[in-house]
């Protein structure tokens, strides 16, 4: 008999060899009474599927589709689901799931015959979608062989796995059957698609939106917020991804295979550099024109996006157009660390607005708009106080005040500037690349793998702590950065096409410390296994002034630690 801990009430019962995770589950019902569905549970902090047996003593923990594993082996399933209602409502369709958006996950469609889609089309989708949730239709894993799952996507006509399997160096893989379709995803699905009880499909610029539970409340779908500046820059994405041909992971690991690797660092590189120079002359402009110029340049973006880099790389080019820029970070406005405000769990809320004096930065600000001089601080995170060491700034004629920081498009921090005197910039590593057509990589995971190895190289937080802080760092942002991304005037992606090959050959070592034993391990154990999708590539030609390198060390830039 095997002895299964239960991590959810911390009691362990006794199951035979071979027990499935719904029978434990069920055994445990009772006496967990559990808020919402379990839809998938973590074994030994691995993430696992409820069809998942055991032979051997485990501890369980069971979850929920609110967040973490839970919530991405839900999605994932109903991606399946999408999926299969396109390709039986319209036979020899493409789906091609592309990013989160607006709370859902925008899909590209094209069917067979080349039309357009229609709100009628996306209704028979829709009903389909029911039908097989209705039916409770399994999903079925079947574990074989690369060469035989090749074998399989190849006879579908499903290229964009294939390349990803045939580079990717795995000798077995997972694939999926529902009814009589198939198709693969990189996690466990739910037992079966009764289990997806709340979605949502709408047609939503060309294609389709995808809606899928709160994170709140699984019971109801997550409220719908348009994001038409976020739209056009992940088409701009899409659109470049296309012309270079790197649609996908595989693609990637192809042009590496054939030697382009370098080649694609430096196109990647000449996209992002041609984009600042356009935004830098569009700042130009209206800096120079008679009425309203452009006198305050704010640039925000959530944890690891690149801000800083790219407000240096910003600023050259802003000089190269005749102009001189003067900057400071919304972190040197920062209270002293004893007046921090506090998470619930007694934790400083370094992400909180309160923790910026904006008050005084305001009034520092006015102060310098109208050509006073003016003290700015400094912060001094090893004292944790706010120090004034004798910095002055002051506008003359032709220069530009740059702000940075993760709440500079807070209007709480500019509130008595008039709008027409700011130029406001979003910065995100909006993700350029997909493992296939239905596995698209998430921002998050981008700007995670980022932050894990920056801080692991500057020596401030362990793998395992920089996952820990990871919950709050991304509730912080919901609350106070992407509220107000929409109202940037531009919106920049700090990712590029070759990054996760990159990323790789630092973060494997870095995420294989984190022990088995502790909670962390399970996104650690997530993301190894995700990166290993990609070639590795080694760095030494990212250029120095490159946004990867404020990552992954080696910049021509000085950064504040």
């Amino acid at each position: 008999m095997l002895q299964i801990r239960c991590k959810n009430n911390n009691i362990t019962k006794s199951f035979p060899e071979g027990t499935s995770l719904i029978d434990v589950y069920n055994e445990f019902a009772d006496e967990l009474e559990m808020k919402y569905p379990v839809v998938s549970a973590k074994v030994n902090n691995t993430s696992q599927g409820l069809k998942f047996r055991l032979y051997q003593n485990r501890d369980v923990e069971f979850l929920d589709a609110r967040e973490g594993s839970g919530r991405r082996v839900y999605v994932r399933s109903l991606c399946f689901v999408l999926y299969k209602a396109c390709s039986d409502v319209f036979p020899g369709s493409r789906l091609f799931i592309e990013h989160f958006l607006s709370r859902g996950y925008y899909c590209n469609f094209k069917k067979a015959d080349g039309t357009v889609l229609t709100d009628d089309d996306v209704k028979k989708i829709l009903e389909r979608m029911r039908e097989i949730v209705n039916l409770d239709l399994p999903f079925r894993r079947t574990e074989a062989v690369t060469e035989e799952a090749i074998r399989v996507f190849s006879e579908h006509g499903f290229l964009d796995k294939v390349k990803l399997l045939q580079t990717s160096g795995q000798i077995y893989t997972d694939y999926y059957m529902l009814g009589d379709t198939v198709d693969y995803y990189y996690g466990p699905l739910v037992p079966s698609a009764g289990y997806l009880k709340v979605f949502g499909l709408e047609r939503y610029h060309e294609g389709l939106l995808l809606r899928v539970p709160d994170r709140d409340n699984p019971m109801v779908l997550g409220e719908f917020v348009d994001m038409p500046r976020t739209f056009e820059v992940f088409a701009e994405k899409v659109k470049w991804d296309v012309i270079m041909r790197l649609a996908h992971a595989g693609d990637v690991n192809e042009a590496i295979l054939e030697g382009h690797a370098s080649e694609l660092i430096q196109v990647s590189e000449a996209l992002q550099e041609k984009k600042i120079v356009k935004i830098a002359e569009t700042i130009d402009e209206r800096f120079r024109r008679k009425d309203n110029p452009i006198r305050l340049v704010l640039i925000s973006g959530p944890s690891s996006s690149g801000k800083t880099t790219f407000c240096k790389r910003l600023s050259i080019q802003l000089k190269a157009c005749g102009l001189r820029p003067v900057s400071f970070s919304t972190d040197d406005y920062f209270v002293n660390r004893v007046d921090t405000p506090l998470l619930p769990n007694g934790q400083y809320d370094f992400d909180n607005i309160e923790t910026v004096d904006y008050h005084l930065m305001e009034e520092h600000v006015n102060q310098l708009m109208k050509g006073e001089k003016v003290e700015v601080p400094e912060y001094n995170f090893v004292t944790g106080k706010r120090e004034f060491k004798g910095k002055v700034l002051q506008l003359d004629a032709d220069t530009v005040l740059i702000i940075e920081g993760i709440h500079a498009l807070n209007p709480r921090l500019t509130d008595q500037i008039p709008d027409e005197w700011k130029f406001k910039i979003y910065v995100s590593a909006l993700t350029s690349i997909s493992l296939d057509e239905h596995n698209w990589v998430p921002t998050r995971d981008n700007r995670l793998l980022r932050r894990i190895i920056r801080d692991y190289n500057k020596g401030a937080f362990t793998a395992r702590e920089t996952i820990s802080q990871w919950k709050n760092v991304c509730a912080a942002e919901e609350q106070w950065i992407f509220p107000y991304q929409e109202s940037a005037d531009v919106m920049f992606n700090s990712a590029l096409n070759i990054e996760f090959a990159v990323l790789r050959t630092h973060a494997e070592i870095i995420l294989s410390s984190v022990p088995k034993n502790c909670a962390e391990y399970a996104e650690a154990h997530r993301l190894l296994k995700f990166i290993h999708y990609f070639l590795p590539v080694s760095d030494k030609e990212i250029p120095p002034t490159s946004i990867m390198r404020e990552f992954v060390g080696g910049s021509s830039f000085t950064y504040r630690n």
